[in-house]
């Protein structure tokens, strides 16, 4: 663990070097430098505190689940579930702090990319870790029956954690920022910028975490249900990228008046942009579609299992014990 905590401080002081040296050339509104592997791979923004938040939120859940696993030493917090919530993290420091971020000022089907990392890739990885069960898994009994508990039954939560919330909000959200002056405003104010990115990662997280269900959830939605959830969403998210793919100029002044003298020219790009929003998105909706639907058909079958177990069970109670 110290090992881990010496590493990560270790990156982000590098990491913020770098930034220092390139910050004035890379200072948002200013043309970034013709993206070639090496540069793509060592450039880096790295803003302080997107690199703290997922510093904090990375060391706590190792924490957390390495405690869980000494007073739980038979059902430790599984490894692929630390491993999504650390690939969470990572995919919103991609989007946030990388050349994905830099280069989403000058390129239209680079901020879909990071859209995307925000939306629909980080979110379904965070639910994976189930921090919530982390945390009741943690917390003592009196904390989680006088904290905890009533926190997640409160009218509150019961309202945000509703599908019928999230499902249309994430959809107001993905549509409302691409076909509003919204847009590229946000290119153009740094703070707008930050706020449309919460936004994104917010209504994600809000969106995939029924679809997860590896929390608790008041609401939550049966089989059906959630492959309905998910099947509804894949046409919304087409007509997104198909929306801009066919958009007949430029939509977003910032882009057509880059100053930029490589890649493609701005409508070019925004084709580009539509594709990957309607191609990328709709396939990793299809993952998750099919990801829901072959969990339902295991838990069928182990139903099935118990079924038949339970009939053999009573069978030899009444003829004596099988053979």
């Amino acid at each position: 663990m110290r090992r881990i905590v010496r590493l990560a401080l270790r990156g982000l002081g590098l990491g913020t070097l770098i930034s220092m040296v390139a910050g004035d050339a890379l200072a948002h509104g200013v043309a970034a430098p013709e993206p070639t592997p090496l540069v793509a791979l060592t450039t880096w923004s790295l803003d302080p505190l997107p690199c703290a938040a997922a510093l904090v939120a990375g060391i706590g859940y190792l924490i957390a689940a390495r405690l869980v696993g000494r007073a739980h030493p038979r059902t430790p917090v599984p490894r692929w579930r630390t491993a999504a919530w650390l690939a969470g993290l990572a995919a919103i420091l991609v989007a946030l702090v990388s050349a994905v971020d830099i280069y989403a000022d000058d390129l239209l089907s680079v901020h879909m990319v990071q859209h995307l990392l925000l939306a629909m890739v980080a979110p379904p990885l965070l639910a994976m870790g189930a921090p919530v069960t982390l945390l009741l898994r943690l917390a003592s009994p009196r904390a989680r029956l006088r904290v905890i508990v009533p926190i997640l039954h409160s009218r509150a939560v019961r309202v945000i954690a509703s599908p019928v919330l999230a499902w249309p909000l994430f959809t107001i959200v993905m549509w409302f920022s691409h076909f509003s002056p919204l847009y590229n405003a946000a290119l153009e104010d740094p703070t707008l910028h930050v706020a449309e990115h919460m936004a994104y990662l917010a209504t994600g997280l809000l969106f995939w975490w029924p679809i997860v269900a590896a929390d608790p959830n008041p609401r939550r939605l049966g089989w059906g249900g959630r492959l309905a959830y998910v099947a509804l969403q894949m046409p919304v998210n087409a007509a997104v990228g198909l929306a801009i793919y066919f958009a007949p100029a430029v939509l977003y002044p910032h882009y057509a008046t880059d100053l930029r003298s490589w890649g493609p020219d701005a409508f070019t790009d925004q084709q580009i942009g539509g594709l990957l929003m309607w191609g990328v998105g709709d396939l990793l909706l299809l993952v998750a579609f099919t990801a829901v639907l072959a969990a339902w058909m295991r838990a069928d079958a182990r139903r099935g299992h118990r079924s038949a177990a339970g009939e053999a069970s009573g069978r030899a109670d009444e003829h004596g014990s099988l053979p």
